[in-house]
């Protein structure tokens, strides 16, 4: 299937491995040219790298930047605009905040990672929005976590914080669906990235079980038996972003093997 994204500009927050990397790597073996962020300058240049060596048809230019920082957001803003005068796709992703549960979570904490999580998003995606209105087709895809419908232990802060992103996701793509522009939120379940591992050693230093444990009591909870893969993630969050996916707006879609036990 032609999804239709050959020369379309994507740009992929945190992006440097892990499921930004799997989505701008689909993206971009769609022919899409996709703008790769993250703070460590190393990694994001080898995860382009990884990217063009592909040859799918797409390209991946890495951009360094620091989301936790507002100087750095408005720095990359600026820089994707020169780059490319705008971008077709915007795909909201950040990093996961500290591992801890609902005890131990101050205000303080709650606070900083608002700005982070929340804050940034909305702030991202307000400054391309009027470009992406105006053009009459363009995606925003935001990426949650399931634990904003069936809450993770030790994951307070993401069961927390990524939910009203639910609630922005829904309301905008009410007031743009009639411009072109479709926004989507991907719950992701247990995917197998850099992060869930260190999810996987923090939960089994807390509850002093083995790692293989922990590993093998979570995919007893997930019908499929298995973690997802980050290919699978991408072909998804790729189809989203595709002409037929055109009448696809306001919605959650959950990739998680089942994992959400709700309707």
């Amino acid at each position: 299937m032609d999804l239709g994204l050959k020369d379309k500009r994507a740009l992929v927050l945190s992006s440097s491995r892990g499921l930004g990397l799997g989505i701008g790597t689909a993206l971009a073996d769609e022919g899409a040219a996709v703008i790769l962020v993250g703070r460590n300058r190393d990694r994001l240049a080898a995860a382009a790298d990884k990217v063009n060596a592909r040859g799918g048809g797409g390209s991946a230019t890495p951009i360094v930047a620091d989301l936790t920082k507002a100087a750095d957001i408005e720095s990359l803003i600026g820089r994707v605009e020169d780059k490319t005068g705008g971008i077709d796709i915007l795909v909201n992703n950040t990093c996961g905040p500290p591992a801890k549960p609902a005890i131990a979570v101050s205000v303080a904490d709650l606070t900083t990672q608002f700005e982070i999580m929340v804050a940034s998003v909305i702030g991202i995606t307000n400054r391309f929005l009027p470009g992406m209105r105006a053009r009459k087709w363009d995606r925003i895809l935001t990426i949650a976590s399931s634990g904003v419908l069936q809450p993770i232990p030790n994951l307070a802060l993401s069961n927390t914080l990524r939910l009203p992103l639910l609630g922005w996701s829904k309301t905008l793509a009410a007031e743009v669906a009639a411009d072109g522009v479709t926004v989507n939120v991907i719950l992701p379940g247990r995917i197998q990235t850099e992060r869930l591992n260190e999810i996987d050693q923090h939960t089994a230093a807390t509850t002093g079980a083995g790692v293989e444990d922990v590993i093998n009591a979570s995919k007893l909870a997930i019908p499929m038996g298995r973690y997802g893969t980050v290919e699978e993630l991408g072909a998804v969050a790729a189809f989203l972003a595709g002409v037929s996916a055109s009448y696809i707006t306001g919605s959650i879609i959950h990739v998680d093997g089942g994992y959400i036990k709700s309707v």
